[in-house]
């Protein structure tokens, strides 16, 4: 969701007198749904088919100039049908599946070797125009900021742990995660373990905790979108693999230590500046397909178990270690 934000900002710009409409989900709407010019059509789909039928209504007897097709899921291509639009700009065909085609009118230029929010600025260039600038500005209530500052008092260098991806294979071990953490901690950093709420969440932290030699903060499953984003405004760091957080971490400035061998950073990782993160997806080509990276298709995703016990600890101390210097903090020790 926050490859998108850019995009908006740049037809914002561009022409201002456009009237934008963004058909979200339950879940991106709380970190979105407030950005402003913008409307938002709820779509949820954890309500199946009766999620399906309020948002055709609230689409009906609605016409627009043009539909941006960002997502190529059947369901996102049979979702797309309530929308009523002369243009219908979809995927180039080597990056549509489900059937996309057959739900636009017009496709974007077909490129290979980009990164996602790169393919997703791509869709305004049938339309005449170019996202030139990357910016985001997501909004962050008063509210968000306060917590954070309860949370993390004061100027204290902080290193933010989120353990867990969508995509469970694409966490790292728990051992890894404490040994950073301990490092961290000993080189003088706060630590905060960071998370939604979900069992499978509390569960990684819990084991996390157990395995550190001394406690950082646990702040799983007591944050929201908006108030994560804020402990990012708070936050030197971030220890995350690929997912969520790790991009809106990139969305507001913060440097991350991202964990990659299930997928690629160039395509998925985070947009601003990866130097701080340890790229393996190279060996797990080699390690899982016999070959290098640079001869299996863009955008593969190598999610074999223990595809990420190849991002050793000894490769993220030193990412740590050289982002710290960067940052120009004072580690102890």
């Amino acid at each position: 969701m926050t490859h998108v934000v850019p995009l908006i900002r740049t037809l914002q710009a561009a022409a201002p007198q456009t009237r934008l409409t963004w058909l979200v989900g339950k879940l991106e709407q709380k970190l979105v749904g407030d950005l402003p010019g913008v409307e938002f059509i709820l779509f949820d789909k954890g309500k199946g088919r009766e999620g399906m039928r309020a948002t055709r209504e609230a689409l009906a007897g609605r016409r627009f100039d043009a539909l941006l097709h960002m997502q190529v899921a059947l369901r996102s291509n049979l979702l797309s049908l309530a929308v009523k639009a002369d243009r219908r700009i979809g995927y180039d065909r080597a990056r549509s599946k489900d059937l996309h085609g057959l739900f636009v009118n017009e496709r974007i230029p077909a490129r290979t070797g980009e990164h996602v929010l790169d393919a997703m600025a791509s869709f305004i260039e049938p339309l005449g125009l170019k996202q030139t600038e990357v910016r985001w500005d997501i909004p962050i209530p008063a509210e968000a900021h306060a917590w954070a500052a309860e949370q993390l008092p004061g100027d204290t260098p902080t290193l933010l742990v989120s353990p867990m991806s969508s995509h469970t294979v694409r966490n790292w071990r728990v051992d890894r995660y404490a040994a950073l953490i301990d490092h961290a901690m000993a080189r003088g950093m706060r630590v905060a373990l960071v998370g939604g709420p979900s069992p499978a969440e509390r569960e990684l932290a819990d084991q996390i905790l157990a395995a550190v030699k001394d406690a950082p903060m646990d702040l799983t499953g007591k944050d929201t979108l908006k108030r994560f984003m804020a402990l990012l405004g708070r936050t030197s760091m971030i220890l995350t693999p690929d997912s969520g957080p790790m991009h809106m971490a990139n969305a507001a400035g913060t440097k991350v230590l991202g964990l990659h061998a299930a997928s690629n950073p160039h395509r998925s990782g985070p947009y601003s500046d990866r130097r701080w993160c340890v790229d393996k997806y190279d060996a797990a080509s080699r390690k899982f397909f016999g070959k290098p990276a640079s001869e299996i298709p863009w955008g593969t995703k190598i999610e074999k178990a223990g595809v990420m016990d190849l991002v050793d600890v000894p490769a993220m101390v030193d990412r740590f270690e050289a982002c710290a210097d960067f940052l120009k903090i004072p580690l102890r020790g």
